[in-house]
């Protein structure tokens, strides 16, 4: 099992596979406890009637991926964040860059996450918030069928002028843009910005291609 600064991976494919199965594509004008509690009328069934098919074309499951769920997120404010005062020292070219790179990493190694729905029950929190607020949380537990704990997920969201986003998602209290942010703060400064574009998008490009790729914390630059 690979870790992320004391986050499980395992942890963290079960926080975006229910993310992945309660975000509905019509989702823009609901308030968050809503978009994260109404499980979608498109994946489920797209998810049952192809899951062959996807296990032998992941292209095809990261195109569903694609289309049904990344609307429903910041790419942009999450890259920020995970690049902190990196992000403010970049050029606009390597942001960009960068930012597709971090969204491809995360399609890739969660999406696959899909593949291993196995009806595990979500039981939501009472939800709570400031009707003027921009931010909002969203509390969960997700119930496992193997007999293990629960799993306690919180969703971060905030507002938008197309609706609520997702800009971090938090799995035993471990922050995924967190982690994320701690592991690149240190390759960036060993290695710098572009070092570490370049590896996101070689083991990206080992993906597409069929070929094995590492989940984007590994410590060394590209080979």
């Amino acid at each position: 099992m690979t870790y992320h600064q004391g986050m499980p991976m395992k942890r963290i494919v079960y926080a975006v596979l229910f993310l992945f199965l309660t975000l509905p594509v019509y989702a823009a004008d609901l308030p968050p406890d809503q978009v994260a509690r109404d499980v979608t009328n498109k994946i489920l069934p797209l998810l049952k009637a192809n899951k062959a098919e996807y296990n032998r074309d992941h292209q095809k499951l990261y195109a569903m991926v694609d289309e049904q769920v990344l609307p429903h997120f910041d790419f942009q404010a999450m890259s920020r964040t995970v690049l902190g005062r990196y992000w403010r020292q970049a050029s606009a070219d390597q942001r960009q860059r960068f930012a597709q790179e971090f969204r491809d990493l995360l399609v890739r190694t969660y999406a696959t996450a899909l593949l291993k729905y196995n009806d595990e029950k979500i039981v939501y929190l009472p939800f709570r918030m400031d009707p003027s607020s921009r931010i909002a949380t969203v509390r969960s537990e997700v119930r496992r069928t193997d007999g293990g704990p629960p799993v306690a997920i919180t969703y971060s969201f905030y507002h938008t002028d197309n609706g609520w986003k997702v800009y971090d998602l938090t799995v035993e209290g471990a922050s995924l843009v967190t982690t994320y942010q701690s592991t690149y703060a240190d390759r960036v400064r060993k290695e710098g910005l572009d070092a570490l574009i370049a590896s996101l998008a070689q083991d990206n490009k080992a993906a597409a291609t069929g070929k094995n790729a590492s989940d984007g914390t590994k410590a060394s630059g590209p080979k």
